[in-house]
C-alpha cells in the first residue's frame, strides 16, 4: 500500500496467486467428479494432485534457471502465459492420461511465478515493507481458500468438472492483461547468468537453514491441514455438509495471518518473526490435540491455524532472498519447491499414526514434533545470521 492506498502494481502478482492457489487446492474437492468421468478410482484421482506437486518441484529451478537472463516483467507473462494455456487443454483434457500429463505442466511455472514474483514484489515496495509487499502477493492465494476453492467446487458439482479449469483459465487470462497494463518494466536481468551461477547460494549455509525450516517447521501445518475433514467431522462433531463453511474459517485465518507475518516481519524482522510464528504454531496444533473434542473451541483452532498456516510465507521468503544476493529468484524458486515438501512430508508423517489405528487428533501431534524442529532451527538461524543476514541495498533495483 502507498499512502494508505492500494499499489496496483502489485495487484497482478495478487491476481496471478489467486489463480495457482484455485488450481491447486479446489481440484480436492472434485476428485470424486472427476474419478466418475474417467471411471477410475479416487486414489487414482489423487494422483492429478501428486503431478501437478511434482511439476511444481521440477519447473521452480528449472524454469527459472533459465529465465534469470531475461527482464521479471517478461519471465511473469511467460509463467503465466503457460499456466493459463495448460489449465485451458486441462478443461478438454479426453483422458486419464492427458489430464495427468497437462497437471504436471500446469504446475511447472507454479513455482517460478511465486519464484520471480517475491522478488518482483520486495523490489516494488518501499524500503522497509518488502516483507508486506510479498504477503499481499500470497494474499491471492490465501483469497482463493477463501472464496474461489468452495466456488469454484461449488461450480464443478453443478455443471462439471472441466467448468473449474476453465474459470482457472480465465484468472490467468485477467492475470497477463493486468501484468502488461499495471506491472512496471524493471531493470535486473542478468546477461551472462547461466544456472549454475544461479545455484551458487545453495553452498551457503545459512540457505539451508531456511530451506529446512520451511519444509520442516511449515510441513508441521500440513499434518492438521491434511486431515481436517475426518477431524472435524468424526471427532469435532461438524456435519459434513457443513465442511465447507469450516473450510472457509481455514481460509479466513490464513488471509489474516498471511497479511499479519509481513507487517511483523518488517516490525521485528524477518528470522525472529519466524521464530515466534513456529512457537506459536506448536501451541496451536497442541490446542487441536487436546480440544478437538469441543466443536467451538476446535472451531477457533481451526482459524488460528489457518493464519499460521500462511503467516510464516512472507518472512521465511525474505529470509531467502537475503540468504542469497545475486540468485534471489532461483532461491525464491527453491523455496517453493521446499513449501511442497512441506506438504508432501506433513501428509505422510501425519498420517502413520493413524495407519496404527489413532484417532484423527494425533496428526496435530506430529505436527508439534515437527514445528519444534523448525522453531530449533530457527532460532539457531538467528544466533548465527540474525544481525548480519541483510538484503544488500545494491539488490534493489530502479523502476523505469
Amino acid at each position: 500500500m502507498r499512502n494508505g492506498i492500494i499499489d496496483k502494481r502489485i495487484l497482478p502478482l495478487t491476481i496471478g496467486g489467486l489463480g495457482i492457489g484455485t488450481t491447486e487446492f479446489a481440484i480436492m474437492g472434485l476428485l470424486p467428479d472427476i474419478a466418475r468421468s474417467f471411471n477410475i478410482s479416487i486414489p487414482e484421482a489423487g494422483h492429478f494432485i501428486s503431478a501437478y506437486a511434482i511439476g511444481v518441484v521440477l519447473g521452480a529451478p528449472l524454469l527459472v534457471g533459465y529465465s534469470v537472463k531475461f527482464p521479471p516483467k517478461k519471465v511473469l507473462m511467460a509463467m503465466m502465459a503457460l499456466f493459463t494455456v495448460f489449465n485451458g487443454l486441462s478443461a478438454l483434457a479426453p483422458g486419464y492420461t492427458a489430464l495427468m500429463l497437462l497437471r504436471f505442466l500446469s504446475g511447472l511455472p507454479h513455482g517460478a511465478f511465486f519464484g520471480v514474483g517475491a522478488v518482483v514484489a520486495s523490489r516494488i515496495a518501499a524500503k522497509g515493507k518488502e516483507a508486506r509487499y510479498i504477503s499481499l502477493m500470497f494474499t491471492g492465494l490465501t483469497v482463493a481458500n477463501l472464496a474461489m476453492v468452495p466456488l469454484v467446487t461449488y461450480i464443478g458439482h453443478m455443471l462439471h468438472w472441466r467448468w473449474y479449469f476453465a474459470v482457472v483459465s480465465g484468472i490467468g487470462l485477467l492475470t497477463l492483461l493486468s501484468l502488461r497494463v499495471w506491472l512496471p518494466a524493471m531493470d535486473g536481468k542478468q546477461e551472462a547468468a547461466n544456472i549454475t551461477e544461479e545455484l551458487h547460494f545453495l553452498k551457503n549455509k545459512q540457505s539451508w537453514y531456511v530451506l529446512l525450516i520451511t519444509a520442516i517447521g511449515f510441513g508441521g501445518l500440513f499434518t492438521w491441514f491434511s486431515y481436517i475433514t475426518p477431524l472435524m467431522t468424526e471427532v469435532s462433531g461438524v456435519s459434513q455438509g457443513n465442511m465447507a463453511y469450516v473450510m472457509v474459517l481455514a481460509g479466513g485465518g490464513m488471509v489474516v495471518g498471511n497479511l499479519l507475518g509481513g507487517y511483523l516481519a518488517d516490525r521485528m524482522g524477518a528470522a525472529r518473526t519466524s521464530a515466534l510464528l513456529l512457537f506459536l504454531m506448536m501451541l496451536a496444533l497442541t490446542g487441536v490435540f487436546f480440544f478437538s473434542g469441543m466443536m467451538i473451541p476446535s472451531l477457533i483452532l481451526t482459524f488460528l491455524s489457518g493464519g499460521l498456516s500462511m503467516s510464516v510465507a512472507a518472512p521465511v521468503n525474505i529470509m531467502m532472498m537475503r540468504a542469497a544476493p545475486g540468485a534471489e529468484m532461483m532461491a525464491a524458486a527453491f523455496m517453493q519447491a521446499a513449501f511442497n515438501i512441506a506438504n508432501a512430508l506433513g501428509a505422510y508423517l501425519g498420517g502413520i499414526p493413524l495407519e496404527y489405528g489413532l484417532p484423527y487428533t494425533y496428526p496435530s501431534l506430529v505436527g508439534v514434533g515437527m514445528a519444534f524442529i523448525g522453531l530449533v532451527i530457527a532460532l539457531r538461524y538467528t544466533t548465527r545470521f540474525g544481525q548480519r543476514a541483510v538484503l544488500p541495498d545494491r539488490q534493489r533495483v530502479l523502476m523505469h
